[in-house]
């Protein structure tokens, strides 16, 4: 059988998965698990090559209380790579920030319509440009009227926490034309309490804050669940999520009322919002319980979703 960690993920998966996505110290903790190999080994086999880090040096990198920058630490880092057995680069690219923050994200102007009055919100709320939490596992429910009108959503959301001290996340809620954001309403129905929220009256944009029972360390993960009840805006005909970073897996299932069902349903995706639509494959209605659904799986930067035709 594979290794697994505390959390029953297959070690290799994990590391594929770290290296892909970052940041550096959680890549060095899952390459070192992968291997089996305690700090004191590591520093003893760098030393042979010729590199002397302390164990110290080598615990701070991974717990990411400091990070290799002086020329002498970035080679023990390419050293790492090789006493790791990790392809050339895999670790230090995780270290020129401007170089993966292009590859592993982009910026909500990418991803939504909507980014002039989300910036101003998520501002409002003082949220970094990173927020500290990547996403492991995200199952949307969305459930659409028998007057075609997006009632609502509900997330069950997994997380795991990149730096110390993450405790809250900004969830967003962009509604169908017509959408009165301030008739919106938040639940928080997992692990999680309501904060502040606001929205924009120029647009269709709601940002609620979402407080965790827990502040967590770098590499925790968090399950929490919360939902927005809606129901202003006019006939739906889709519901897309942008993604900024990598997410693990997402599951998206719309539900309709048996007295308005769609003739037609298909999955998309799009690289950014202004971008052309791909990958459409059409979906199939589940006949009895009036549900379409996607799983996807290792998503990158950009936008899913499930578009319908009424007539």
């Amino acid at each position: 059988m594979p290794r697994t960690d505390t959390q029953g993920v297959p070690v290799e998966a994990e590391l594929a998965r770290a290296l892909r996505t970052g940041p550096f110290h959680l890549a060095l903790r899952a390459a070192l698990a992968a291997r089996g190999l305690a700090l004191h080994r590591v520093q003893h086999r760098l030393a042979q090559r010729g590199v002397h880090v302390g164990v110290t040096s080598l615990s701070y990198w991974q717990q990411g209380a400091r990070r290799p920058q002086r020329p002498e630490s970035l080679r023990a880092v390419r050293e790492l790579e090789e006493v790791l057995k990790l392809p050339a680069g895999a670790l230090t690219r995780l270290l020129e920030p401007e170089a993966a923050e292009r590859t592993a994200s982009r910026s909500y102007r990418a991803v939504m319509d909507e980014s002039v009055s989300l910036g101003r919100l998520l501002a409002d709320l003082e949220s970094p440009a990173d927020g500290g939490l990547h996403t492991v596992c995200q199952l949307e429910r969305v459930r659409v009227g028998p007057d075609r009108e997006l009632l609502g959503r509900a997330s069950q959301h997994v997380v795991r926490a990149h730096r110390d001290g993450v405790d809250r996340y900004l969830a967003i809620h962009i509604g169908d034309r017509g959408c009165v954001p301030e008739r919106v309403r938040v639940r928080a129905t997992e692990n999680c309490r309501v904060g502040r929220v606001r929205w924009s009256r120029n647009s269709t944009v709601l940002v609620a804050e979402l407080l965790f029972d827990a502040r967590l360390r770098a590499g925790d993960t968090y399950v929490f669940g919360y939902g927005f009840e809606d129901g202003t805006g006019g006939p739906s005909d889709e519901y897309l999520r942008g993604f900024t970073f990598p997410c693990g897996q997402y599951v998206l299932q719309v539900r309709f009322d048996p007295a308005a069902l769609p003739v037609h349903c298909r999955r998309f995706a799009q690289s950014t919002a202004g971008g052309p639509r791909t990958g459409r494959r059409d979906l199939t209605l589940n006949g009895r319980h009036c549900i379409v659904h996607l799983a996807e799986q290792d998503v990158g930067p950009g936008i899913l979703g499930i578009g319908w035709d009424w007539t």
